[in-house]
């Protein structure tokens, strides 16, 4: 069915549409307590549209911006919005202040939606009512009008808008205000970071909102299977998990409902956590990105031959692997359809001039088999780059010209990948001034709910080490700042080490941890500070290399399960972050960011 209408403007909610006609009663989303069939979630939505439109700021091809968690009311505001012919801006509930005010800049909105308060699934709370608060003064001077989900609220310039939808009316939105809407035009903005600076907005258009439900079609779920969404739906990852579901008539059910049933099955403490009815689920499949192959033998020797489907691709980007066969470590393998429709090359890379390596001729040189090289994918009309949104320069900066002929030009994912003889991908390692700061989670499956399907994904974030850098140094005690990603023995992914030039000899922890904790998303907060006692012209890799230990706090009872990593003469590409600026001392003193008074090491 998906087939025949795809030539023409059909879209991910017509299909929507299609399901509550020939299913209405069927469950659509699970959370916690709660069950919404699709009937439920098309009357909704129609609510939500019809408050749009009676407040008269929005028509077609307006834009609106989400600061929300994961909750149902995200999926039917994003329903209700598409039904106006509008896009939606997925902000990540994590950034506050500066990057807030960016990233909502980026997207083009002038409304703004946001929830009072999210308790996350590990009893933490985000305030986001709160963070609008403190931007709010620039938004009004924008003219951005901001709704809360909430009966009441006293904060002058924010509207209410659960009392105004429950008085809506549920009637169907007229398909006329969205007439205008093709498979080229922009559904919704997400986030990423590009591997460079500050968070960019994506345009997704309603087409690879297609061509990304369908992928996840492409491994086997059928209408029958239940979707189980662990990731937040400001990424792209969780957000198709989502929209597959539609396209197949799907069920999905939301991390939070499970939460009391779920354990993390790979550590607790540092120590297995082994149970005697881990096989005991009727989980068949997993899908997700990041999976290293210890962890991946670990997984399915404990829980059974579960199906692990792990998959690379960026969100802006042209180009897709899928690992079908599963392969273990591998994200996934060349096909036909590359060849033919989404050329690709690995190019060697030289990490200390972060650029590709060329040959006399002024052409990239091709790694050979097993050797890490930067992959790069022709642009093409079968495979469009459309950019990021009102950021020319750095759409620029991800695309590579002249790559093996005069006039081609590729797209940049900035990441070093390796491939085999028989032709499966294994990822090497990140390029540029992010890293991925990351903490893994898997869960059994569930004794109460069928649970054939599981998405996953590292839980990690792009950290952009410029960005916190920049930060850092608004502080008075804070000369210069050099932020890194370095690797820690036993954790997953890289943790923030920041090198640091005190003004005056005088470093204030209680301040900086503080000032960090407020303007910095959780994920981004540096987990090591090293001050540089006496300023040199040295490279992170160098600043690094001299590191010899992580002295714990004394009297917490906290030590970090792990010792930093040797020093190398050869460090591997890519094993640090460049920074905003480059500083090292000869005797640094590295401390472990706790809270205030337990930051002295």
């Amino acid at each position: 069915m998906v087939a025949e209408h795809y030539g023409g403007n059909y879209l991910i909610l017509d299909r929507f549409l299609e399901v509550v006609d020939m299913q209405p009663h069927k469950a659509f989303i699970r959370f916690e307590e709660e069950t919404y069939s699709y009937r439920d979630a098309d009357e909704l939505s129609s609510k939500a549209a019809r408050v749009f439109l009676q407040s008269g700021r929005l028509r077609q091809g307006d834009t609106v911006a989400l600061l929300l968690g994961n909750k149902p009311i995200f999926l039917l505001l994003w329903l209700g919005l598409m039904k106006m012919g509008c896009s939606v801006a997925f902000l990540n509930h994590n950034v506050r202040s500066k990057s807030l005010l960016h990233c909502f800049s980026r997207c083009g909105a002038r409304t703004l939606v946001t929830d009072e308060v999210l308790v996350t699934n590990l009893g933490r709370s985000a305030e986001f009512l709160e963070a609008v608060e403190e931007v709010l003064p620039t938004l009004a001077e924008q003219q951005v009008h901001v709704y809360v989900l909430a009966d009441r609220c006293e904060i002058s310039g924010v509207e209410t808008f659960n009392d105004k939808m429950r008085r809506a009316s549920s009637e169907p939105v007229p398909k006329d205000l969205r007439s205008g809407v093709t498979l080229a035009s922009a559904a919704v903005y997400i986030y990423t970071s590009g591997t460079t600076g500050l968070p960019k907005a994506v345009p997704i258009s309603h087409g690879k909102i297609w061509a990304m439900s369908l992928c996840v079609s492409f491994i086997g779920l059928t209408s029958k299977d239940v979707v189980y969404a662990s990731l937040p739906l400001y990424h792209s990852a969780g957000f198709m998990g989502c929209t597959s579901a539609i396209e197949n008539g799907r069920f999905v059910l939301d991390h939070t409902s499970v939460r009391r049933l779920f354990r993390d099955p790979l550590r607790s403490k540092g120590h297995s956590c082994v149970k005697s009815n881990d096989r005991s689920h009727r989980v068949r499949l997993a899908l997700g990105n990041g999976m290293r192959p210890e962890v991946w033998k670990e997984f399915i020797s404990r829980f059974g031959e579960i199906q692990i489907r792990e998959f690379y691709g960026a969100t802006e980007g042209n180009f897709f692997l899928l690992n079908y066969s599963g392969k273990v470590g591998a994200v996934g393998r060349n096909f036909y359809l590359h060849r033919r429709y989404f050329p690709y090359s690995l190019i060697k890379y030289d990490v200390d001039q972060d650029e590709p390596c060329r040959d006399s001729a002024g052409f990239c040189i091709r790694a050979a088999p097993g050797e890490p090289g930067l992959l790069v994918s022709e642009i093409s009309p079968d495979a469009p780059f459309s950019g990021y949104e009102r950021d020319l320069q750095q759409t620029e900066k991800k695309k590579l010209h002249n790559v093996h002929k005069d006039g081609d030009t590729y797209f940049n994912t900035g990441d070093l990948l390796t491939v085999d003889r028989e032709g499966f991908f294994y990822f090497s390692d990140r390029v540029g001034d992010t890293f991925r700061w990351e903490r893994l989670l898997f869960y059994p499956a569930a004794v109460r709910f069928k649970l054939t399907v599981v998405l996953h994904r590292w839980k990690g974030e792009n950290v952009s080490t410029a960005e916190v850098a920049d930060v850092l140094t608004f502080l008075d005690c804070i000369k210069e700042a050099t932020v890194y990603g370095v690797q820690v023995p036993g954790q997953e992914g890289r943790a923030g080490m920041a090198a640091i030039t005190v003004t005056g000899g005088r470093f204030d922890s209680v301040r900086v941890f503080q000032h960090v904790e407020e303007f910095l998303p959780t994920y981004a907060r540096p987990r090591f500070i090293r001050i540089q006692v006496r300023k040199s012209e040295i490279s992170p890799p160098q600043a690094q290399a001299s590191l010899r230990g992580l002295i714990c706090s004394s009297g917490t009872g906290f030590r970090p399960p792990w010792t930093s990593p040797a020093p190398s003469s050869t460090p591997r590409p890519g094993w640090w972050r460049k920074g905003s600026t480059r500083t090292g001392s000869r005797t640094p003193s590295t401390f472990w960011m706790k809270k205030p008074g337990v930051t002295s090491l």
